[in-house]
């Protein structure tokens, strides 16, 4: 699979930044076009929700006009940011398909960037969303979780800090689901470029199809080093981002699920503050 269209949450949030040059980063790498996608709270949605509680009362007319006046704002400040950074990439503004080796355009759109955002990553190869010191904070995050289920595509996720040249050393974490299988499909492109791959397994129940993964990987021209974890009482999540940390790579490639064990390796439990501080982009698929 060829990367030709990439989607960026252009959230203006804390990593907002971050994501975006990753994101230009991948377009200019793979000549492929990136769509920065901002999506504007709607007031009228606010004033439901809130009237269900004790400010329905205060939300009048003017109100409404001052959330309407905030998120414009808002919405103006990150297209402001998102415009100068791809233009210090010297990436062209394009809205159709081209030749041009790369190609970059902004898109706003009014709701729940739940919702949005998903619809929208259905029609792009991958998407790259920001995890935010508030999402770090939090079990989880909807726009990511959502994402991840209902798009159908892989998810990169930004760390909270800038990330530098990734793809060159890639850990693989590997369980033998079809998540995994998924998220081995999904990194091809960067599979294709890296000149280190490690495929990590933990515990004893996958090490059996670990053969057959480096089997297809070398129909592909591909290596990997095997690298065997003994499960310990930190948490397999803990350990596969404790060992691509020590072994210097720069990206984590991993199956996602809807239940506790990825969300206990992204957000929760012990692995919050790794991930929090780590400088690893990592690949995710459902």
């Amino acid at each position: 699979m060829k990367i030709r269209a990439i989607l960026a949450g252009a959230s203006g949030g804390t990593t907002s930044t971050a994501t975006v040059e990753l994101a230009c980063q991948l377009a200019t790498l793979f000549e492929a076009h990136l769509e920065c996608h901002h999506v504007r709270m709607d007031p009228r949605d606010f004033v439901v929700a809130a009237s269900a509680g004790d400010f329905g009362l205060a939300l009048d007319g003017g109100w409404l006009d001052q959330l309407e006046t905030e998120a414009q704002a808002a919405a103006d400040r990150t297209k402001g940011k998102v415009l100068e950074i791809i233009k210090r990439r010297g990436i062209p503004m394009l809205d159709a398909p081209s030749k041009s080796p790369a190609s970059a355009a902004w898109r706003v759109d009014k709701g729940y960037a739940n919702v949005l955002i998903p619809r929208r990553a259905r029609f792009f190869d991958l998407t790259v969303l920001g995890r935010s010191d508030r999402v770090v904070k939090e079990a989880y995050t909807d726009v990511i979780e959502q994402t991840l289920l209902h798009s159908g595509r892989p998810v990169l996720l930004a760390p909270v800090e800038q990330a530098g040249m990734i793809g060159k050393d890639i850990a693989i974490g590997w369980n033998g689901s079809p998540a995994a299988v998924h998220a081995l499909q999904a990194a091809m492109p960067f599979l294709e470029r890296a000149a280190r791959i490690l495929l990590v397994t933990v515990g004893e129940r996958h090490r059996e199809s670990v053969d057959n993964v480096r089997e297809y990987l070398g129909w592909h021209s591909i290596s990997a080093e095997l690298h065997h974890l003994v499960t310990s009482g930190g948490g397999a999540g803990h350990q596969l981002l404790d060992l691509a940390r020590d072994k210097g790579c720069d990206m984590l490639v991993m199956g996602a699920f809807s239940h506790t064990p990825w969300r206990e390796l992204l957000f929760g439990g012990a692995t919050r503050d790794v991930v929090a501080t780590m400088r690893l982009p990592v690949l995710l698929t459902h």
